[in-house]
């Protein structure tokens, strides 16, 4: 299947892959060549990307929307890391800060948009030390 990961910065992925394995909203699916045509919407988790039955890629996606066709797999996501990219340092910073935001949320609409970041930071600190 063809795969392409794209972020509002860039086009992070394009290229052929085997399996392409995507954390939906109600469980991780996997796409083979073939596969029947879908639009679903992404959580919060990691996009494994395989080449010839082994992972190859691991990315982690904030949330987004994959659309799926016979011959090719694309994930417009929120926000996008290949993990290969990010260390612990880099994430556990990224926590630090959210839960300072959150701790200094005044108004409830702030709040609810800091709670976000604090689970995105956390999540990506939970794959990044797995």
């Amino acid at each position: 299947v063809y795969f392409e990961l794209v972020s509002p910065e860039k086009l992070l992925m394009s290229t052929q892959a085997s399996m392409v394995v995507i954390p939906g909203t109600e469980g991780d699916f996997g796409i083979l060549a073939g596969h029947t045509d879908i639009i679903s919407n992404i959580r919060v988790g990691i996009v494994d990307v395989y080449a010839d039955e082994v992972i190859d890629k691991r990315v982690f996606v904030s949330g987004g929307v994959a659309e799926v066709s016979e011959d090719r797999c694309t994930i417009l996501a929120d926000e996008a890391i290949l993990l290969e990219e990010i260390d612990k340092k880099t994430a556990e910073g990224r926590l630090s800060e959210a839960q300072k935001i959150l701790d200094e949320s005044k108004d409830e609409a702030a709040r609810v948009t800091a709670e976000r970041q604090v689970v995105i930071a956390q999540s990506l600190l939970d794959a990044v030390t797995d």
